[in-house]
């Protein structure tokens, strides 16, 4: 059996999706039963699974969201036969499909599409997706709050697989905490204590505005030294954001990195007082499974993927209640019982979740389409 992976989509490694993919292949391996081939952008020859020895085929394009649309509606089903595939998973199905398929195809949705697309002028393109979601052979679902936006929107309930996402238990761990008040973690450095919301400044929905009022709240409440870092790519709702900084007292505590290296991550975790994650539309979540992996306390929304990722393992609160957010934070801040609480349930229930399970699952839903 020969797997094709479409790499198309997945944002060159610098989004949730384009790390889906670099930790699933990094459980892959060739075998004298199954192997694996990655395809996609030339650019992305080295970016997914070339540490593991998996084989890649660039396919020459530009590098346009347009181009690739058209080459996966004319031209994927032809390169899948070519490269004689047995089933094509489709990374980033949410972004790149075919519309139709003549080689089994499976596609990982790892947005919420009635989010994704909800802008008028993109309702074409949502249909050309539904269309070839409905046409796969499987869908793979990062979440059932996924999966039930899925329905909703039309796919085949008996089409669908929950597949969660994993953690790299040996990248986020509990690490000693370093000596020194200042964390010099390139590409920048903060001094401690600080909070942290890993997530891009792409929309409303993130709840950064929400967020920034909630942190003036506590420290004017509290008058602690605790900062806040905003990590992520900037995206159409940036100037809010930055309004919202400025707006507040305390915008001298309040940090935007932009898009943040992977491999810096785990260390920015570790050494932070908690996690804050106001989103209320999160698909995955898997920046809260990392943070709790990582030994700190949670504090996330009560709405979207969250409650199904972090258990009883964090604080919630209603993302538009202002209030309510300042109090979560302030407890995670300051309640040593809680604390150790979250800390310890967390990691014990982040256990459960591993990149070889994730790996394991979707191989088994490759090989049910193969066997059609």
């Amino acid at each position: 059996m020969k797997i094709g992976i479409d790499s198309f989509g997945c944002g060159h490694g610098k989004s949730g999706i384009g790390s889906y993919l670099s930790s699933l292949a990094s459980q892959l391996k060739n075998t004298a039963d199954c192997t694996f081939e990655l395809f996609g952008s030339e650019m992305d020859r080295y970016t997914y699974g070339a540490e593991n020895g998996l084989p890649y085929s660039s396919v020459k394009l530009s590098d346009s969201r347009l181009s690739e649309d058209l080459w996966h509606y004319g031209c994927a089903n032809f390169f899948a036969r070519f490269h004689k595939y047995d089933a094509v998973l489709y990374a980033a199905g949410a972004r790149r499909l075919p519309l139709v398929y003549t080689i089994p195809g499976v596609a990982v949705v790892y947005d919420v599409l009635s989010e994704l697309y909800e802008d008028e002028i993109l309702k074409n393109r949502k249909k050309r997706i539904l269309i070839g979601l409905k046409n796969a052979s499987k869908v793979i679902a990062a979440s059932h709050f996924i999966r039930k936006d899925l329905i909703k929107l039309g796919i085949p309930e008996e089409k669908i697989t929950v597949i969660y996402n994993g953690v790299n238990h040996s990248e986020f761990y509990p690490h000693e905490i370093l000596p020194s008040p200042l964390l010099d973690i390139k590409p920048f450095a903060v001094k401690r204590p600080y909070f942290i919301y890993p997530s891009q400044i792409s929309s409303s929905t993130k709840k950064h505005v929400e967020l920034i009022k909630a942190f003036t709240i506590f420290k004017e409440k509290t008058r602690l030294e605790h900062r806040l870092v905003l990590t992520g790519s900037e995206g159409k709702v940036i100037e809010d954001v930055k309004r919202a900084i400025l707006d507040s007292k305390y915008h001298q505590d309040i940090f935007i990195t932009g898009f943040f290296p992977h491999e810096s991550f785990p260390l920015l975790y570790a050494e932070s007082e908690g996690c804050i994650f106001p989103s209320v539309n999160e698909g995955v979540g898997l920046p809260v499974l990392e943070a709790l992996a990582s030994g700190i306390p949670v504090a996330c929304s009560t709405a979207g993927a969250l409650p199904e990722v972090a258990g009883d393992h964090a604080v919630y609160f209603d993302s538009d209640n202002i209030e309510q957010m300042a109090d979560a934070i302030e407890r995670i801040a300051l309640e040593t019982n809680l604390r150790k609480k979250l800390k310890e349930g967390g990691l014990e229930w982040t256990k459960r979740f591993s990149w070889k399970k994730t790996a394991e699952k979707t191989i088994d839903v490759l090989k049910s389409v193969c066997k059609k």
